[in-house]
């Protein structure tokens, strides 16, 4: 089902409910984001504002390699991160398209996203 906006007698901007395998897609968007390591992640990158290798993220985190590795996994199967091979090394950086256009989990809950926030994130992978 798709969404689009429309202005109610208020002013206000709803969407059409949304479907189910929008509603699985965002759910997994909120799952890649309900771990507190992901959440670091993410704005050490953020904030870093430059690719990172694996080992350079791991300094900064109370987690291992190999936990920051899967973590890095999950954040890139949902588009929020990206990484670019470099020989034997990885670098990752925020995907900044994405997380741009990344609703509130309000807006998401309360049918305030049209379509052009679906359009933006599928031109993201």
């Amino acid at each position: 089902m798709n969404t689009f906006a429309t202005t109610t007698p208020t002013g206000t901007t709803q969407t059409d409910r949304i479907g189910r395998p929008q509603a699985e897609e965002w759910a997994g968007w909120f799952a890649a984001i309900g771990d507190p390591t992901r959440l670091l992640i993410l704005h050490l990158l953020s904030t870093e504002q430059h690719p990172m290798t694996v080992g350079e993220i791991t300094e900064h985190l109370d987690v291992g390699q190999s936990t920051t590795s899967h973590h890095l996994a999950k954040l890139a199967e949902v588009g929020f991160v990206l990484v670019e091979r470099v020989g034997t090394s990885s670098h990752w950086r925020v995907n900044e398209r994405c997380l741009s256009c990344f609703p509130s989990a309000a807006e998401v809950v309360m049918g305030r996203v049209g379509t052009d926030f679906t359009d933006a994130m599928e031109e993201t992978r």
